[in-house]
């Protein structure tokens, strides 16, 4: 029977984070900040907030133009920062505008005009309205808090996005790096051309994720030079990366991680819609991924759906058909070498990520000429969330000190 290290209490501490946000949220509602634009009209809470909602049509613009704002709460950091949560341009899997939103926090203590921007790729936040990043921050409810305060306490500015999708009717695109990357670099320039946070437009950018944001960060790294090639951009660092999909998923039916597999199949459906996975899915399955996308965070995710399997959710295997093993090719990390030093980390004994996959990803950009930093910790995928941030800072430090990178490849 495969086993796995006991989760830290900082681990532990996270998910409990999640639960009572999600509890919480639902019977109590978190007041948003007043908005910023007379357009956006503001809702109760969290699951009833219109300011994510995207304006149809779209107005025009460029992938990081600022559509709407308004101050944030900023969760734990309210005293120390001055945040706002925004709404942006960006570019969807199939090439065409969306908007996204995020959030932006600044160091009270930092000079904004020197400062380096962050891009901060989240993890796994689920598929309902009430996950939604930058309403886990608001509450002090995101479990990578400790992550974000290394960021802060250093004086960074850091720029989170949530993604493509998170609005009242949501329909996220998780995993789907063709959609992720463009969120994460689209959140920097969002974060320069919003005139409040007073941030340069030539300022150092890094990017940074873990688990679902370590495949974006990866993303935002192999598509900035032809996407944003203004931006400053310095180093990334990406952990935990789901970097084959097929290969992620595959070890997760009737696991522990069956939820982050049944969920990776309603993102790729939402990003494109010739996967038409509703048809050839079981009453069964459309009734259980409704209830997903209506109710799932993280916690849910990794316990109300754990150890299922796929069979008894499909009518035929659906997913293995030409259009979906195209878009699954299409959003493998490694074709193209990423240009600024990179420092990419994994656990050995990831139970949602699978580690080969990881370590085929490290080899890739070795042999395509990336200056990387690879590291491995004897560790679980959860725990790992926090094992690995001392390292990553460290990494981040160095690269805006202009220590020369090295690799151990």
């Amino acid at each position: 029977m495969l086993s796995f290290p006991r989760p830290s209490r900082k681990a532990l501490a996270a998910v409990l984070a999640v639960v009572l946000a999600t509890g919480l949220a639902a019977l109590l509602g978190a007041s948003p900040a007043n908005s910023a634009v007379p357009s956006a009209t503001a809702g109760t809470g969290p699951f009833d907030d219109s300011f994510y909602t995207p304006p149809s049509p779209l107005p025009a613009g460029k992938p990081g133009d600022v559509i709407r704002w308004r101050a944030s709460k900023a969760g734990p950091r309210k005293d120390s920062v001055n945040a706002w949560q925004v709404m942006y341009l960006s570019t969807d899997a199939l090439g065409k505008p969306d908007a996204v939103t995020g959030t932006v926090l600044v160091p009270k203590n930092a000079d904004p005009a020197a400062a380096p921007i962050v891009a901060f790729a989240p993890g796994t936040h689920g598929p309902a309205f009430g996950c939604t990043p930058s309403s886990m921050i608001d509450m002090g409810a995101f479990y990578e808090q400790p992550g974000l305060d290394d960021l802060l306490d250093a004086g960074y500015a850091v720029a989170v996005t949530d993604y493509e999708g998170y609005h009242q009717d949501p329909k996220t695109t998780y995993v789907v790096g063709k959609s992720e990357g463009p969120a994460v670099i689209d959140s920097v320039r969002a974060a320069q051309r919003l005139s409040e946070t007073k941030l340069s437009p030539g300022a150092k950018v890094l990017f940074r994720g873990y688990s679902q944001g370590g495949g974006a960060a990866a993303w935002a790294g192999q598509l900035q030079p032809s996407y944003a090639p203004e931006l400053n951009l310095i180093g990334v660092a990406a952990g935990g990366v789901p970097a084959d999909l097929v290969q992620v998923t595959l070890q997760l039916d009737g696991k522990f991680g069956f939820g982050v597999m049944a969920y990776a199949l309603v993102g790729l459906d939402n990003a494109y819609p010739e996967l038409k996975l509703d048809s050839f899915l079981s009453d069964n399955g459309r009734a259980k991924l409704k209830e997903m996308q209506q109710s799932a965070c993280t916690f849910e995710l990794l316990t109300t759906y754990a150890n299922q399997k796929i069979a008894d959710y499909t009518t035929s295997a659906g997913y293995v058909k030409p259009e979906w093993v195209a878009r699954l090719n299409e959003n493998k990390l490694g074709g193209m070498p990423i240009k600024v030093p990179l420092f990419l980390y994994h656990a050995t004994q990831d139970q949602l990520v699978q580690f080969g996959q990881g370590d085929a990803l490290h080899k890739a950009y070795c042999a395509a000429g990336v200056k990387e930093t690879w590291k491995t910790y004897e560790s679980d995928h959860i725990t790992t969330i926090y094992t690995g941030n001392a390292d990553v800072l460290a990494f981040l430090k160095d690269r805006v000190a202009g220590t020369p990178a090295t690799s151990n490849c």
